[in-house]
C-alpha cells in the first residue's frame, strides 16, 4: 500500500522492540492494531458518505436539470403556439351552391374516306 517492504517492517519491529522492550512491545502492537482499525473503518464511513453524497448531488442534479427543461417547453409552448386555441365556431353562412359550368357541344367530326 505505501511501498513497505517485509525487511523495512522488520526494522521498524526491532526497534520498537529495542525502545518499547520486550513486556511493552505486545501491548502496544494491540493498541496500534486498534488505531488502524479504527482509522481504516473512519475512512471507510468518510468514503461511503462522500459517495453517497455525491449520488444524491447526482440526482439532485438530474432533477434539476428535469425542471428546468419542463420550463423551456412551457415558454416554448407560451411564445410559439402551434395552433391557436379552439373557439367555437361563429354562425357562419352556409356554403354556396356549386356553380357548373356548361360543357361545350361536340364538333361534329368529318366522315372518313373509304
Amino acid at each position: 500500500m505505501f511501498g513497505i517492504s517485509f525487511s523495512e517492517l522488520l526494522l521498524v519491529g526491532l526497534v520498537a522492540l529495542l525502545v518499547l522492550g520486550p513486556e511493552r512491545l505486545p501491548g502496544a502492537a494491540r493498541t496500534a492494531g486498534l488505531w488502524i482499525g479504527r482509522l481504516k473503518r473512519s475512512f471507510n464511513a468518510i468514503k461511503t458518505e462522500v459517495e453517497r453524497e455525491i449520488g444524491a448531488d447526482d440526482i439532485r442534479r438530474q432533477l434539476h436539470n428535469e425542471h428546468i427543461m419542463r420550463m423551456e417547453e412551457e415558454a416554448r409552448r407560451i411564445l410559439n403556439p402551434q395552433a391557436p386555441p379552439a373557439q367555437p365556431p361563429a354562425a357562419t353562412p352556409p356554403p354556396a351552391p356549386a356553380v357548373s359550368t356548361p360543357e361545350p357541344p361536340e364538333q361534329p367530326q368529318p366522315p372518313r374516306a373509304p
